[in-house]
């Protein structure tokens, strides 16, 4: 089986592989009438595969106007070929450096997405109050509320047994070592207490649901 990771790269990945496949076939053509007739066809089809049967008639109509055609479809066309394709146009080929959104520029996620996503970004800011909490005990109270709802949490993403000191070990990276729970004597929730009541909570909405309260 051949996978798509194996396969060449889509430039713009909308049009799908197969125009990808017609426009390199074209730029293979060597006789000239033929290559163009070859690349009205490829519009054509990328006119259709882009737009719904609603809007079909109005953008061919806007089709129709070579200022339209030459910034939505044709540079488009010229783009997937790499600009290896020649054929007849009424208008000047596109420059490719003058085409700024070639260059894309890499997002950059917040961290709450790269690392203990499942906890959440709530859990970093109840942390960080819990940091620049000077009262120690209610530092101490609020950092096992903390860790009580960080497993509420694991286990929501992975309904396993999962032990306290993976909850504290993970609490003491999120907060950079400023809360460590880990030589304390209490335990966090049980793991079948919490499953328990999670099945429960299903169990009402369901409920509620059929009876027609949401």
């Amino acid at each position: 089986m051949e996978y798509n990771t194996n396969r060449f790269k889509l430039v713009i990945p909308e049009y799908g592989r197969n125009i990808h496949k017609m426009i390199y076939y074209a730029t293979k053509i060597k006789n000239r009438k033929k290559r163009n007739r070859c690349a009205l066809g490829i519009i054509k089809l990328m006119i259709d595969s882009t737009f719904t049967k609603k809007n079909t008639k109005n953008i061919k109509k806007k089709l129709s106007k070579s200022i339209f055609r030459h910034k939505l479809i044709w540079n488009q066309l010229f783009i997937i070929s790499k600009y290896q394709l020649d054929i007849d146009i009424p208008f000047p080929k596109p420059n490719p450096e003058n085409i700024s959104y070639l260059s894309y520029k890499k997002v950059v996620y917040p961290k709450y997405l790269t690392s203990f996503r499942y906890y959440g970004k709530i859990i970093r800011n109840m942390i960080h109050v819990a940091v620049h909490c000077k009262n120690e005990q209610k530092k101490e109270g609020l950092s096992y509320a903390i860790a009580n709802t960080m497993k509420k949490n694991y286990l929501r993403w992975n309904k396993n047994i999962v032990e306290d000191d993976i909850i504290f070990k993970d609490l003491k990276e999120l907060s950079n070592g400023k809360i460590c729970l880990m030589k304390k004597t209490d335990t966090l929730l049980q793991c079948s207490h919490i499953l328990k009541n999670t099945k429960k909570i299903l169990k009402r909405g369901k409920k509620d649901k059929n009876n027609g309260k949401f």
